[in-house]
C-alpha cells in the first residue's frame, strides 16, 4: 500500500488541492452555488476511488454524499463522516494568501478547510482508492459526507433517521480532530458539547445624539457589555444559576491521567503570542480547554464603526455567544437557563432577545472497545509509538445523535494540530498529517477486521 501511496503522491495532493479551490462556505448564501460544485466533487471522487455507489441526496438545506463499496455482507461496515462546508474567511485581510487559492509553504497546505474538513476526509476518498487498488479492502465502506456541519448540521439528523437501513454499519471513523504532534500521535475520546445564541438589547426606537441624549437613556453596547462582563465572575466562573449541575468533576486519578499527556506551558503561550494564561481557577489549561465548560462571545457589534468620529447613542447592540458543554450537560437545557438568566439580569431601560442558532450534545467513547483497539493498533503501527487519549475541547454535533439513531460508536481519528489554525486566518495542514492519514485508515481497516473475527 505505501508504495502506492508514494506513486500517486502527487496526484493525491493536487485533487485536494482542486477541492480547496471551492469557497463552499455554508454559512453564506452566496455561495450556494459552490457548495453545489464541492458536493459533485466529492461524489466524483468517492466514483474514481471505486465505489460502487455515489449520490448526491438533497436535505431541505445544503447535501449529502454517500457513497460505498460492499465487498461482502458478512464483514464488519465502517461508515466514514465528514464535512465539504467550511468556516467563512472572514476577515480577508488577514489571509497571507487567498483563502481559496491553495499554497504550499514550509511543508504545509495554506487554504480555508485545508484541515477542517477537506483535507481531513478526503485522507479518506484516498484511502478507499488506496485498498482497492491494491486488493487490501478488509471491511464494507460508507462514507456520507455532508454541508452543514460549520452550521450545526441541522438537517443532517433528519437524513439519518429517514436512511437508517443504508447507513447501518458496526462503527462510524471520523477524522475532524487532531494529534498531540506529530512525533506524538493521540486519539480523542470525547468531545464538547455546544449551545451557540445570538443575543440583541434594545434601547431606544432610534439611534440618539449622543450629546444630547448621553447620559439620560440607556446605551445597549454599554448595557450589553455589562451583562456578558456578569456572566462570569472573578475565578472564570460562569455565573448562570444552574449551569453547573450537571457538570461531573474528575477524579484526582482522572485528572492526573488528563495531564499527563506532553503540554508545554511556555510554548503553548509563544505559538499564541500571548504572556499570559487565563481560565477557570484550579484547573489547568488543559483540563479547561477539554472537560471544563466555556461560554465565550464570538462576535459583537452595534452603533457607528465606520471611519472617522459620529457621536452616536445606539438604538441596538447584538453579540453572539457559544457556550461547550460536557458530559449530562445538554445543549437544550443549558439554552433555557441562558435565556432565563440572560433576561433576567437586563435593567428596565433595554429589552433583551435571546435566539439559539444551533448545539450538541457532548461525546465521550470508551477506551476499551474493538473500534477503539482497531485505531490504536493502527496508530501505534504507522506512527511506531501508541497513541495518548485525549479529550477534544471542539464539538461535532452530529456524533452523540449517530449513537442514539445508528447505535454505534465513532472512533474520532483526526490528525490536525493545534497549529492549524482552524476557523481563522491562515488555516493550514501539513503535508505529512495529509500523507500520514491515508497511509494510518487502511490499517485502521485491517486491525478492525481481524478483531471484529
Amino acid at each position: 500500500m505505501q508504495s502506492y501511496i508514494e506513486e500517486n503522491r502527487d496526484r493525491f495532493l493536487n485533487e485536494l488541492l482542486d477541492l480547496l479551490r471551492i469557497p463552499s462556505v455554508s454559512a453564506d448564501s452566496k455561495f450556494k452555488g459552490d457548495m453545489l460544485k464541492a458536493a459533485e466533487f466529492v461524489k466524483e471522487s468517492i466514483q474514481k476511488a471505486g465505489a460502487d455507489r455515489a449520490e448526491i441526496y438533497e436535505t431541505a438545506g445544503h447535501p449529502v454524499v454517500y457513497g460505498e463499496k460492499i465487498i461482502d455482507p458478512a464483514l464488519p461496515t465502517v461508515l466514514i463522516y465528514g464535512h465539504y462546508d467550511v468556516q467563512p474567511a472572514d476577515p480577508y485581510e488577514l489571509w497571507n494568501s487567498p483563502p481559496f487559492e491553495p499554497v504550499i509553504k514550509n511543508e504545509r497546505i495554506y487554504a480555508r478547510g485545508a484541515c477542517d474538513d477537506k483535507g481531513q476526509f478526503y485522507m479518506h476518498i484516498k484511502a478507499l482508492e488506496t485498498m482497492l487498488a491494491t486488493d487490501s479492502l478488509t471491511c464494507n465502506v460508507k462514507i456520507m459526507i455532508e454541508g452543514e456541519e460549520e452550521i450545526g448540521s441541522s438537517n443532517l439528523g433528519t437524513f439519518v433517521n429517514a436512511n437508517k437501513e443504508m447507513l447501518k454499519c458496526d462503527t462510524i471513523l471520523i477524522s475532524d480532530t487532531s494529534i498531540i504532534a506529530n512525533d506524538v500521535p493521540s486519539i480523542e475520546t470525547g468531545l464538547r458539547g455546544l449551545t451557540y445564541v445570538e443575543v440583541e438589547v434594545v434601547g431606544a426606537n432610534r439611534d440618539l445624539h449622543s450629546g444630547v441624549y448621553g447620559g439620560g437613556v440607556a446605551n445597549p453596547i454599554n448595557v450589553l457589555c455589562e451583562m456578558i462582563a456578569s456572566l462570569k465572575d472573578e475565578n472564570g466562573h460562569i455565573t448562570i444559576p444552574g449551569f453547573y449541575n450537571d457538570v461531573e468533576d474528575l477524579t484526582p486519578e482522572q485528572r492526573d491521567a488528563l495531564n499527563a499527556a506532553p503540554f508545554d506551558l511556555d510554548e503553548y503561550k509563544k505559538d499564541l503570542g500571548i504572556d499570559d494564561v487565563l481560565g477557570e481557577k484550579d484547573y489547568t489549561t488543559i483540563e479547561r480547554t477539554s472537560v471544563r465548560p466555556t461560554l465565550d462571545v464570538n462576535g459583537i457589534w452595534g452603533g457607528y464603526i465606520g471611519e472617522g468620529a459620529k457621536t452616536v447613542l445606539p438604538s441596538k447592540a447584538n453579540a453572539k455567544i457559544s457556550m461547550r458543554l460536557v458530559p449530562h450537560q445538554t445543549d437544550d437545557a443549558i439554552l433555557e437557563l441562558f435565556t432565563k438568566h440572560f433576561e433576567s439580569i437586563a435593567p428596565a431601560s433595554v429589552k433583551v432577545k435571546v435566539t439559539p442558532h444551533h448545539g450538541g450534545l457532548p461525546y465521550v467513547t470508551p477506551t476499551d472497545s474493538l473500534e477503539y483497539k482497531a485505531a490504536e493498533l493502527a496508530m501505534e503501527e504507522s506512527f511506531g509509538k501508541k497513541p495518548i487519549p485525549t479529550r477534544g475541547g471542539g464539538s461535532i454535533p452530529i456524533v452523540a445523535l449517530f449513537e442514539q439513531e445508528l447505535g454505534c460508536k465513532s472512533i474520532l481519528m483526526g490528525f490536525g494540530l493545534d497549529i492549524d489554525a482552524l476557523h481563522s486566518p491562515n488555516e493550514s495542514y501539513g503535508l505529512f498529517n495529509y500523507y500520514k492519514g491515508i497511509e494510518t485508515i487502511p490499517l485502521f481497516f485491517k486491525h478492525y477486521a481481524e478483531l471484529k473475527k
